[in-house]
């Protein structure tokens, strides 16, 4: 197994920890402010027995994960020996140029250096490094511990050995990842979920729906068929010729929807007032935090129904 440097021990940083510690690699644990690798180790603890309870450890038990993963005082030292490192800096492009001018300069020549940025190009921030080549983005959807999902976004200069790699790397870790041809604002998830977001706050902030009802026509509809289908394979077998009769039926419906769907929501404005009290009659901003542990013990139980369902159903 390999050593992995995870520079940053935020939201993200912490998760990626616990992800590849649990693949059996050694995780240097890393950032600026020694308290936050404090509070992360205290988070991944309590994450550990959760994950335990719902058999999602490998088989492993927390405490030999746990000793897969140490704070290092320095970035020098997440480094050193290190095959793939993992960055989780603020949305800054600035920072962003600074930090991974720092991990080109201290990270052996083959070490594949990553960043879980969900909205820089790696053009902008990597164009000017001497080991240019072997960094790419590797954004995962939030916590990437639960949710496989990951894209692997390489810049122009990205050589293809270190995609194939850093491919092999996440699947070989439990990840499902996938590569994203070529660069583009949002890649592929923030595309996706953008569009649906536009849409949602539309129907809000023209008064068709409330957001709990939208909330409701994703969690207690489309939702149920996307925990375990895409969009395509969802239309594929929506009509009983498949995709191409799905679009002979329903392609002039779409395109007819289309032509009210071309007004940006203001996100910002007044809709904005209307979604915050009703979300703050359904969880107080108090409770937030609790409700997050809510969510991510609902995909924990989420993954583990998967997983028993792809052994008995099939994938």
């Amino acid at each position: 197994m390999a050593k992995v440097g995870v520079i940053g021990a935020g939201l993200i940083g912490r998760a990626w920890a616990i992800s590849f510690a649990r693949a059996g690699h050694d995780v240097a644990l890393t950032d600026a402010d020694p308290g936050a690798i404090e509070n992360a180790l205290g988070f991944i603890d309590r994450a550990l027995e959760e994950l335990a309870r719902h058999d999602l450890l490998n088989g492993a038990a927390p405490r030999q994960v746990r000793a897969r993963i140490a704070g290092a005082g320095s970035v020098a030292v997440a480094l050193d020996g290190a095959s793939h490192v993992q960055e989780n800096t603020p949305e800054q492009l600035e920072l962003k140029r600074g930090i991974f001018a720092e991990l080109d300069r201290l990270a052996a020549s083959d070490c594949v250096i990553a960043s879980s940025t969900s909205a820089l190009l790696p053009s902008s921030f990597t164009a000017a490094l001497a080991g240019r080549s072997r960094c790419l983005v590797a954004h995962p959807v939030n916590p990437p511990y639960l949710v496989p999902a990951v894209e692997i976004v390489p810049a122009p200069w990205t050589d293809g050995t270190v995609v194939e790699r850093t491919m092999r790397f996440m699947t070989e870790a439990g990840h499902a990842p996938f590569v994203i041809k070529r660069e583009i604002d949002g890649f592929v998830v923030n595309r996706l979920q953008g569009a649906l977001l536009q849409e949602a706050f539309r129907l809000v902030a023209d008064g068709y729906a409330s957001a709990e009802h939208v909330d409701i026509a994703i969690r207690e509809g489309l939702a149920l068929r996307w925990s375990f289908m895409g969009p395509f394979e969802t239309i594929d077998l929506n009509a009983p010729g498949g995709v191409r009769d799905y679009v002979a039926r329903y392609a002039g419906l779409y395109e007819e929807l289309f032509k009210t769907q071309q007004r940006q929501a203001d996100w910002r404005g007044p809709v904005l007032d209307a979604i915050e009290r009703e979300r703050r009659r359904h969880v107080a901003q108090s409770a937030l935090g609790d409700r997050q542990a809510w969510r991510d013990r609902r995909l924990m139980a989420l993954i583990a129904h998967k997983r028993r369902a792809g052994k008995k159903i099939g994938d």
